[in-house]
C-alpha cells in the first residue's frame, strides 16, 4: 500500500556531493544523548493500527542474532527489540522542516562492527523537495549524526523497494557506497561524514531509477542499474574489485523481463550471486521478470525463474508480474527464498528454493495467515492475502525458518514456513488525515487515513477488533464529521468502489452507505459535515464542482450554489442552522443561517490565494472561530466570522484542535501545531490561547504533523495528532 504524501522532482548534477556533517540535534562532534524531555513532561504513544504503510526494506543483521533493521518509504525506519518483540522507532527526531527525510531511500549495517548502522534518507527527488541526507549511528540508531548531502533521494517514488542502495565495503569498514537515482554513484572514506561522486559507467537518465541496488559479494560490489532498456549493449549490472574502476559484468541476462535488476543476494557458501529483475522498478508497473544467479568464481549466469510471468490466470487473464525480494540462507548453501510483485490475479507468492533454484515451492501455497492481531488487513472480507507489493524479504542467519516480507501494508513472519503472522509490533505508517475524538460512547479516538480509510478505535492500546469501518469499504477517508448533539451520529466520505459517503448511527462502530450520493461523488469524494444535530449533510467535492446537500441522511441530495467550491464545511457546533467555509482563493468566510440552503459572504481579506488552511468552531459554543493560516498566523472570530482578530501569542498555525478543559477552566484547552516564537511545535493552551506551553520536545516531532490535531473531550491533557507516514500519536501528561 502506499501512502500518499504531499506529492511533488529534479534532477541535480554536480560532483562534490557532500558538506559539513550536523549531528542530531545538536552540532558535529558530538553525538547527543536521549533528549530532555519537554518541560511539560508529556508521554508520546501511538494509537495502535498496526503497519498500515509500504514496507520497503527489511535487513537482519549478519553478525547479531535476533537484530534488525526495517525501512519505510514515508513513515522513517525502525530497529527490531527481540527483548521485547517490538519495533523501535529510530527517525521520530526529525522534525518539522526535515519532513522530506522520512522517506528512508536505504539502510546499511557493518557485519564488522555491529553497533553501527546508516540511514539514506529523502523522499521525493521533485524540486520542492530538500536534498538528501545520510544518518550514522555508533550504537544501533539511539543516537545519529547526520551529513546533509547536495542531491535527492527518492523513497517514496517508483523503485523505491528496491535496494538497498546504501552499502559498506565489504573490504574496509570506513568506506561506504550510496546509489543514487539522478546523480550516479557517491562515495564516502570516512564512514558517511563526506560524500564525493565517483567515476561510473553509466549515465542517468529520465526515469528517475539510477542505481536500483548495491551488495557485496565477497569482496567485490555489485551495482544495479535501473536506466537501461534491458537490450544488448547496454548493461544494467556493474562491479568493482579494486573500488575503483566499475565495469559492466560479462554475460548479464538481457531483454524485457531482465530490464530492471531490483535486488540481489550473495551466497557465501556457493558463491553465487542471485538477482531478481522485472520490466519495471516497482511497486507498480511491473508485468514480466525473473530470477538469475551469476557463480561469481566462474562468471556463470543461470536463470532459475521459479514461474515466469505471461501464463494463463484461468478466468481469462494473464499472470503477469515481475520478481522483488530475494534472501539467501547464511546456514544452508542454496537455499533462497524470492518474492514475486505486482501479481494482481492470481496474488503474489514467495518461492523458496533448497537446491539453488532447480526447484522452487511456492510458500502461499500452504500458508495459514492468523491477522488476529491486525484484523483491517481482511480489508472489509473474511480472509486476508498473502500480500502484494512484496519487494521487501528478510531471512534470518540464525533461523533457516524465520522468514519475514514486507507488503504494502504489514511484515508476515513465519518460524515454520506454514504459520504466518504480522511481525509488526511498533511500526505505524499511516498517513492520517482526520481525527475525532468524540464526547461519549466506547472509542475515544476515530481516525480517517489515506490508503485504509476509517478506523474506531475502541482502544488505544490494541489493532481496532472492527477492522476498517466497512459497508462501504475506503481507500483514503477524505471526510469524517460528528453530530455534537447526537455523538452517535457520525458520517464519513472517500475513495471506494461500491459508494463513497455512510453514515454510522452508533458512534462510528458500524456503518451504512447512504441511499445514494451526488453523481461526482465517485470521481471526487471530498470532506464532508453534519450539522449539530445530524439533520443535514453538507458533502464538497473540489474546486471544479458544486457542494451538495441533504436533509434525509443521504438519501437525495441538492447542489448548494452559493457553497465557494472546494471549500471545506465546517458545521457550528451548537445551532443546527449554522454552516461555515472558507474559500482560500478569495480569502473570504462564509456562513450560512439556513441549515446550508445558501452562503453568503463575511470576513474578507483573509490570506487570499494559499489553498492550505484550516478552519475550526471551538466546542459548546455558536460561532466561536479559529482559523490558522499557516506562517500568517491565527485568527478568531467570536461573532460567526463576522469578524476575525489575530491571535497574538502565535506567529504561525497550521492545525488547531480543543480538548477537556483544564480544571477550573472554563474554556476548552487549545492544541496547535504551529510556532509561539521560531520552532514549529506540538503546543497546548489552558487560556485561550493567550499563553502556550510546548508538549512534545526534540526526540518526538514526526516531521510533518499539519494535517490534524484534536484533544481528548473527557481527559484533560490527551491530545492526539495527525502524522503523515507515522500514524496517530497520542500525548498525556506524564
Amino acid at each position: 500500500m502506499s501512502t500518499f504524501h504531499l506529492s511533488r522532482r529534479s534532477v541535480l548534477a554536480g560532483t562534490a556531493v557532500a558538506a559539513a556533517a550536523v549531528s542530531l540535534p545538536l552540532t558535529q562532534g558530538r553525538a547527543q544523548a536521549a533528549a530532555t524531555p519537554a518541560t511539560s513532561g508529556y508521554r508520546w504513544r501511538n494509537a495502535v493500527q498496526g503497519g498500515t504503510g509500504f514496507i520497503t526494506g527489511v535487513l537482519f543483521h549478519p553478525s547479531v542474532r535476533g537484530l534488525a533493521y526495517l525501512r519505510t518509504d514515508i513513515g522513517g525506519a525502525y530497529r527490531w527489540d527481540e527483548r521485547t518483540g517490538r519495533w523501535i522507532p529510530l527517525t521520530d527526531h526529525l522534525g518539522w522542516d526535515d519532513w522530506n527525510l522520512l522517506g528512508v531511500e536505504a539502510i546499511a549495517v557493518d557485519p564488522a562492527h555491529p553497533n553501527r548502522v546508516y540511514l539514506s534518507l529523502g523522499t521525493y527527488t521533485q524540486s520542492w523537495a530538500g536534498n538528501g541526507a545520510v544518518l550514522r549511528s555508533e550504537d544501533r540508531g539511539a543516537t545519529w549524526r547526520r551529513t546533509d548531502l547536495t542531491v535527492k533521494l527518492g523513497a517514496n517514488e517508483d523503485g523505491r523497494g528496491c535496494g538497498e542502495r546504501l552499502l559498506v565495503d565489504p573490504r574496509d569498514s570506513d568506506t561506504l557506497w550510496l546509489g543514487t537515482r539522478h546523480d550516479g554513484l557517491l562515495k564516502s572514506t570516512d564512514r558517511g561524514v563526506t560524500w564525493k561522486a565517483v567515476s561510473f559507467p553509466a549515465t542517468p537518465g529520465a526515469t528517475g531509477q539510477g542505481i536500483t541496488l548495491l551488495v557485496a559479494a565477497g569482496r567485490n560490489v555489485y551495482a544495479g542499474w535501473g536506466d537501461s532498456d534491458g537490450t544488448a549493449g547496454k548493461p544494467n549490472l556493474y562491479r568493482t574489485s579494486d573500488g575503483t574502476t566499475w565495469e559492466a559484468v560479462p554475460g548479464q541476462p538481457t531483454g524485457t523481463a531482465a530490464k530492471v535488476p531490483v535486488r540481489a543476494a550473495y551466497d557465501r557458501h556457493t558463491r553465487e550471486l542471485y538477482v531478481t529483475y522485472a520490466d519495471a522498478p516497482g511497486p507498480n508497473g511491473q508485468s514480466d521478470g525473473s530470477v538469475h544467479k551469476l557463480r561469481t568464481a566462474t562468471g556463470k549466469w543461470s536463470e532459475v525463474t521459479p514461474v515466469k510471468p505471461g501464463g494463463a490466470t484461468g478466468d481469462g487473464g494473464t499472470d503477469s508480474f515481475g520478481y522483488g525480494g530475494v534472501a539467501v540462507d547464511a546456514r544452508d548453501p542454496g537455499t533462497v527464498v524470492v518474492s514475486t510483485n505486482n501479481r494482481w490475479s492470481l496474488v503474489d507468492t514467495l518461492y523458496r528454493t533448497t537446491d539453488g533454484g532447480r526447484s522452487w515451492t511456492s510458500l502461499k501455497d500452504k500458508a495459514v495467515l492468523d491477522v488476529s492481531e491486525t484484523p483491517y488487513l481482511k480489508w472489509g472480507g473474511d480472509k486476508p492475502k498473502f500480500g502484494w507489493w512484496i519487494q521487501a524479504v528478510g531471512l534470518d542467519p540464525y533461523d533457516s525458518r524465520h522468514v519475514v516480507y514486507g507488503t504494502g501494508a504489514t511484515l508476515y513472519g513465519t518460524r515454520d514456513l506454514k504459520r504466518w503472522a504480522p511481525q509488526i509490533r511498533g511500526v505505524e505508517e499511516a498517513s492520517v488525515r482526520q481525527l475525532i475524538s468524540p464526547p461519549s460512547g466506547e472509542a475515544h479516538l476515530l481516525s480517517g487515513s489515506g490508503d485504509i480509510g476509517v478506523m474506531y478505535h475502541e482502544r488505544l492500546t490494541a489493532s481496532p477488533s472492527r477492522g476498517m469501518a466497512s459497508n462501504p469499504v475506503f481507500g483514503t477517508a477524505t471526510g469524517l464529521s460528528l453530530a455534537p448533539a447526537e455523538p452517535s451520529y457520525v458520517v464519513r466520505a472517500g475513495w471506494g468502489d461500491h459508494g463513497n459517503g455512510a453514515f454510522s448511527n452508533d458512534g462510528g462502530r458500524t456503518w451504512a452507505p447512504f441511499t445514494a450520493q451526488p453523481d461526482v461523488a465517485r470521481s471526487a469524494p471530498g470532506p464532508i459535515a453534519t450539522n449539530a444535530d445530524g439533520s443535514v449533510l453538507l458533502w464538497s467535492f473540489g474546486t471544479a464542482n458544486p457542494a451538495y446537500r441533504s436533509a434525509d441522511n443521504g438519501a437525495g441530495w441538492s447542489e448548494v450554489t452559493s457553497f465557494p467550491k472546494g471549500a471545506v464545511p465546517v458545521a457550528d457546533p451548537v445551532d443546527p442552522t449554522r454552516f461555515y467555509a472558507f474559500d482560500t482563493t478569495t480569502g473570504t468566510l462564509y456562513a450560512s443561517t439556513d441549515s446550508g440552503r445558501t452562503f453568503t459572504a463575511r470576513a474578507t481579506g483573509l490570506n487570499s490565494g494559499d489553498t492550505e488552511f484550516q478552519l475550526v468552531a471551538a466546542p459548546g459554543r455558536s460561532g466561536d472561530l479559529w482559523l490558522s493560516l499557516k506562517w500568517n498566523g491565527l485568527y478568531r472570530s467570536t461573532d460567526g466570522g463576522a469578524t476575525f482578530t489575530k491571535v497574538a501569542s502565535c506567529r504561525a498555525s497550521y492545525t488547531l484542535g480543543f480538548g477537556r478543559a483544564a480544571e477550573g477552566a472554563s474554556y476548552p484547552a487549545v492544541y496547535m501545531v504551529g510556532a509561539t516564537e521560531t520552532v514549529t511545535a506540538v503546543y497546548r493552551s489552558d487560556d485561550e490561547a493567550k499563553s502556550w506551553t510546548r508538549i512534545n520536545d526534540d526526540r518526538h516531532q514526526w516531521g510533518w504533523i499539519g494535517a490534524a490535531i484534536t484533544g481528548d473531550p473527557r481527559v484533560h491533557g490527551r491530545v492526539y495528532i495527525a502524522t503523515n507516514g507515522r500514524g496517530v500519536q497520542y500525548g498525556e501528561p506524564a
